[in-house]
């Protein structure tokens, strides 16, 4: 088998012959500038600056050649506008608080506060507040919340669409030329075309939008989501007429193209802490089931594309809901939360999800652990996730800055012993 008939494989929950690898394909399961940089170095490989594709989180790019070395069977395709709202174009040099050199977007434009922290200006426009912070000893960007007044009869849920547009012939052209490129490396494709992360308490704060207007306030909009119920159904009401408006274009723009895709990335929103749920069934079921099924159910009848729903934390009394809102694929397992033993999971819903992640816990073993805990554990959720399919390998969300590399080569070389 190759890359993309062992993940079409895979995601029909039949067994490979071999194990499913993924770094950096989504937001959500990527690796840190520094980590990746820490690799090159280990293996050996070029050691040009690495390029920061989502500058948010700091996520690195992955080239060939390392993706060669992690055995990585799945290429991912972002938009091309980030968080910040800049096109990833025009790359320069950037040299971080942790003495590294980088590559950030032309419109990466930075100052620094009272504090030492960088700032970073939405759509690379100094001339307005900034709206992401780095602490001097921080490693990725806090969003900086910039809440106007709310006037509870002015309220308009046009405010909270501005960043969900319709698509331009410049980024209908783009999906097209990314496709294609994908499908040359003959890897499975995700690709997340944005536009329908339904809540994503990440995009809330507008951090790519010059002023946002709204309901911005991270603690504002979960509450709101009590108070305000009428006005979040209908941002996710009209929120998902757009995504789908756009997402017609995209296939017709694509045509038989669209098949080379295997998954599509839906949204980042949490539902999960370390031991509970962020909200109730009930409330699922009413505010966000509706609008996942519309988009879901829209991808299901016009192509053949996987729906993925990353949400961290202890989500299984959420999990049932969640494929009658009809997901394909969960991401991550994060096995250190309440309720989320794999081998239960898997027994539970082996043949009506997909677990995409979870290969190794990324808040204690991977980060503090020995490298034979690494290797043990890698052992183990691959035995008991990678049993019939259905599973994809990655860590418990994106591997962070200051992971021991020692620890990094230890899952890679447990993952080539299993795979051989």
């Amino acid at each position: 088998m190759n890359s993309r008939q062992r993940v079409k494989t895979v995601l029909e929950h039949k067994q490979a012959d071999r194990i499913v690898v993924d770094f950096g394909s989504t937001p959500t399961t990527g690796i840190h500038v520094l980590a990746v940089e820490n690799l090159r170095k280990y293996y050996g490989l070029s050691m040009n600056p690495v390029k920061v594709i989502e500058p948010f989180q700091m996520l690195g790019e992955i080239e060939p050649d390392l993706q060669e070395v992690l055995g990585i069977d799945v290429i991912g395709i972002s938009p091309r506008i980030n968080m910040f709202g800049f096109a990833n174009e025009n790359w320069k040099e950037f040299k971080t608080f942790w003495n590294q050199t980088v590559l950030v977007p032309g419109k990466f434009c930075t100052t620094y506060d009272k504090n030492k922290s960088i700032l970073l200006y939405p759509q690379g426009n100094t001339e307005v507040p900034p709206s992401g912070r780095m602490p001097e000893s921080g490693y990725f960007f806090d969003a900086i919340i910039r809440q106007q007044p709310i006037n509870e009869t002015a309220l308009d849920s046009r405010d909270n669409l501005e960043e969900f547009s319709y698509i331009t012939e410049e980024d209908l052209t783009y999906w097209d030329q990314q496709v294609l490129k994908a499908s040359k490396t003959k890897k499975g494709i995700i690709v997340n075309f944005g536009g329908t992360a339904i809540g994503d308490i990440g995009l809330v704060p507008g951090t790519g939008l010059i002023n946002p207007k709204g309901i911005r306030d991270v603690s504002e909009w979960y509450m709101s989501i009590l108070m305000r119920k009428d006005y979040i159904i209908d941002v996710f009401d009209k929120q998902t007429d757009i995504a789908i408006c756009n997402l017609h274009k995209i296939i017709n723009i694509l045509g038989d193209s669209k098949d080379l895709i295997d998954a599509v990335y839906i949204c980042g929103n949490d539902f999960g802490t370390q031991n509970s749920q962020f909200c109730s069934k009930e409330d699922f079921e009413e505010i966000y089931a509706p609008f996942y099924r519309k988009v879901n159910n829209w991808i299901h009848k016009n192509t053949r594309w996987k729906t993925f729903k990353h949400s961290c934390g202890a989500v299984e009394p959420l999990i049932e809901n969640l494929i009658r809102a009809g997901f394909d694929i969960l991401n991550p397992v994060q096995i250190n939360a309440e309720g989320m033993d794999s081998l239960q999971l898997k027994q539970k819903y082996n043949e009506r999800l997909v677990f995409w992640g979870g290969g190794v816990d990324t808040q204690k073993v991977l980060a503090f652990g020995k490298p034979e805990d690494v290797k043990k554990q890698v052992k183990e959720q691959c035995e008991i996730l990678g049993k019939d399919g259905g599973f994809v390998f990655n860590t418990v969300h994106n591997v962070q800055a200051n992971v021991p590399v020692e620890n990094l080569v230890a899952m890679i070389d447990m993952l080539k012993q299993i795979n051989s």
